[in-house]
């Protein structure tokens, strides 16, 4: 693996700089949802850092080894408020990487002919719209002061495919094994 481009390269600088810093934000709000009584939305964010983290060091892998000074500006929302306020602000994020910033990056890999940041944009992106539609999911429960219902939340240490309840026999976007899945 090696990044040809410098296009592609400064896209997964960004995207590593944004999925790290969603990941720290993401502990910081689990713990703010624990405090107030939310320990299952708690266990959602924890679960989706580590999806994030999954996802930065794909990005950071595919680099392999470039060394090259870059100032990351990555767009996020900061502070720590209210759980249902702290799961808007993960809504506007993950929306926005779907939206926006993956689809931007992946078609830009596709015109270079960089592959593997294709895969991992493509595994990034499959993952945040999962983790918007968990979020929207939770922040319901929360205005309504109660807890999100789920058994666990399982995701996938390969791409970061994230589900509730049960991981599936076979991850639907890499492929890896359901005993594979992290367990939250």
């Amino acid at each position: 693996m090696s990044v040809k481009n410098a296009m592609t390269a400064e896209f997964l600088r960004s995207a590593y700089g944004g999925e790290s810093m969603a990941h720290m934000r993401y502990l910081g709000w689990a713990d703010k949802a624990d405090k107030e009584g939310f320990p299952k939305i708690g266990r959602l964010f924890r679960a989706v850092a580590y999806a994030e983290q999954v996802h930065a060091t794909n990005h950071f892998v595919v680099l392999n080894g470039d060394v090259a000074d870059s100032c990351l500006t990555a767009g996020a929302v900061f502070g720590m408020k209210e759980t249902a306020e702290n799961l808007v602000g993960g809504i506007m994020g993950e929306e926005h990487e779907v939206e926006q910033m993956y689809p931007v990056y992946y078609e830009a890999a596709k015109f270079q002919g960089e592959k593997d940041a294709m895969r991992t944009f493509n595994f990034a992106l499959q993952a945040e719209k999962q983790h918007a539609e968990l979020f929207r999911a939770a922040r319901e429960c929360a205005l309504a002061k109660k807890d999100i219902e789920f058994e666990a939340v399982y995701v996938c240490p390969v791409c970061g495919h994230t589900v509730t309840d049960e991981a599936p026999d076979k991850c639907p976007v890499c492929g890896v094994a359901k005993d594979k899945y992290a367990r939250f």
